[in-house]
């Protein structure tokens, strides 16, 4: 079947859902609940895949964008979560989606903060995270091994580093996802590709062992979706439709930065948090210009919005650890925007591998997924991360529907993951892959789509969004498909390009 998302596609695949019994029900589309529909449909079980809101809303869109191989597992003693990171980093960078993931380098500064004997045990955890790389058949080219590097060398790459008492860097190498809304995009194309009917605006009122309640949010019609096996995977909202899981949610808090303020930052950075051993808040630049710099496992209270807040204490904090390994202090007047996200932490104890902290940290909760069954039959998976979606999506379907053939998706590409061709515009090579020729084709076909609406985004790829992606909205436009709405004053500038790409459906 076509890949193509779009409007007209979801109204009549949502006329189809009312009357068949599919095999399959996934609720929730982030990486997770879409993986888990390409892994149903890919296996020839029909699917039908369901979220209260669009492709990538929840979680999924508010990683840090690392695509890693579980040192930080490994430092904890979870190593079973650290060789499963590094299998499913294999599989992306090499198989699925080597237009949307590929290695990038990260400098840990050696500052008068970091002593020499945590330097070495540090290095002796890269060595061991680079022998997991090359037991998991990752080659160097694609992800080179870790290195010291000189002072000099390190403020090559990171200038805005201080350089008084800097003995040098570690220099390591993980995977990165460019945008990882688009994997969620790419995983539900490929999906409906593979026949799952892909329906974003759709809220799941109620599961039962048979199928769910759902109301269709732009029309308010509620109606039934009749299945076999039903898969919650709606991550740090699965309790509200299964109440017998239990979560502990965890925010993480990431700062945009305005282009310029780490001045031409060559690599990410791993800041050690004063007081905390073995974490670090991580800096990431963009292609855009912007950077990112965030901090995970802050403990989550009280209810779970569906568009979590960054507070203002976590900015603060932020700019004051990720200022000092800087030769200047980060201001406010640096920070262009802000975003924070939930992580759905497994709350049961016969679901972790490790405890929580006595003073309740979620740092220290593991990060094995879990897949729960219900009483009334429900399957739900919680917990994971997204560099491991794609095995936490496998093991929900083998729970659901265990008399279906073995899972294909380690090897199987996401759209996009073909061949590029030569004279493609590396921006779009990363954002589309094969299929950038396609959006460069619309620029030619209409000179005026050529026309950049924000951070070098055309208008023609917010056609292409409308036409192909599934965006019903601006917000899908502005939020989801591209990031432009990460800095408020860049969505007031380019809501208007966006609703007038709506007109292209």
């Amino acid at each position: 079947m076509n890949s193509s998302l779009n409007a007209a596609r979801r109204r009549w695949e949502l006329d189809e859902a009312r009357t068949d019994v599919v095999d399959v029900l996934v609720v929730g589309l982030g990486a997770t609940g879409a993986g888990a529909a390409l892994d149903a449909a890919s296996r020839g079980l029909s699917v039908a895949a369901v979220d209260a809101h669009d492709l990538a809303f929840g979680t999924s869109r508010w990683s840090s964008k690392l695509i890693h191989g579980g040192l930080r597992y490994l430092a904890s003693g979870q190593v079973g979560v650290a060789w499963e990171s590094a299998v499913e980093r294999d599989a992306l960078l090499r198989f699925t989606a080597p237009h949307l993931v590929a290695a990038h380098p990260y400098l840990l500064p050696l500052t008068p903060d970091v002593a020499r004997g945590q330097a070495a045990t540090l290095m002796a955890g890269y060595r061991l995270g680079d022998a997991l790389r090359a037991a998991a058949g990752t080659p160097r080219r694609l992800l080179p091994g870790p290195s010291r590097l000189a002072a000099g060398r390190a403020l090559t790459l990171a200038p805005s580093l201080r350089a008084d008492g800097l003995r040098g860097a570690l220099l390591s190498w993980d995977g990165r996802v460019v945008d990882d809304a688009r994997l969620v995009v790419a995983l539900a194309r490929t999906a409906a590709a593979h026949g799952a009917r892909i329906l974003t605006r759709c809220r799941a009122l109620a599961l039962t062992r048979d199928g769910a309640r759902v109301r269709d949010e732009l029309t308010g019609d509620e109606f039934d979706i009749r299945a076999r096996a039903v898969i919650n995977a709606t991550g740090v909202w699965a309790g509200e439709l299964t109440p017998s899981v239990a979560l502990r949610p965890s925010r993480g808090t990431h700062l945009v930065l305005r282009p310029g303020a780490l001045g031409a930052l060559r690599a990410g950075l791993h800041v050690p948090i004063p007081g905390e051993r073995a974490r670090f808040a991580l800096v990431l630049p963009q292609a855009d210009g912007r950077v990112y710099a965030g901090l995970t496992d802050e403990p989550l209270g009280g209810p779970i919005p569906d568009v979590p807040e960054a507070p203002e204490s976590d900015v603060t904090f932020l700019l004051e650890v990720v200022g000092t390994a800087l030769d200047r202090p980060l201001s406010r007047a640096d920070v262009a925007g802000a975003f924070a996200g939930l992580r759905p932490l497994v709350g049961t104890a016969d679901a972790v591998d490790a405890p929580a902290s006595p003073d309740g940290r979620t740092a220290d909760l593991s990060r094995r997924h879990a897949v729960l069954r219900s009483p009334d039959g429900v399957v739900t998976v919680v917990g994971g991360k997204l560099t491991t979606y794609r095995r936490m999506a496998e093991d929900a379907v083998d729970a659901a529907c265990p008399h279906a053939r073995p899972s294909r998706t380690a090897r199987l590409p996401l759209v996009g993951a073909g061949p590029v061709r030569p004279g493609t515009p590396g921006r779009l090579a990363r954002r589309y892959g094969s299929e950038a020729w396609a959006v460069r084709d619309l620029m030619r076909a209409d000179p005026a789509l050529a026309e950049p609406v924000a951070l070098g985004i055309t208008r023609a790829e917010l056609v292409w969004a409308v036409r192909h992606e599934g965006a019903l909205d601006a917000g899908d436009l502005l939020d989801r498909r591209t990031r432009i709405g990460l800095v408020p004053e860049d969505r007031a500038a380019a809501l208007p390009a966006a609703e007038a790409a709506l007109a292209y459906s």
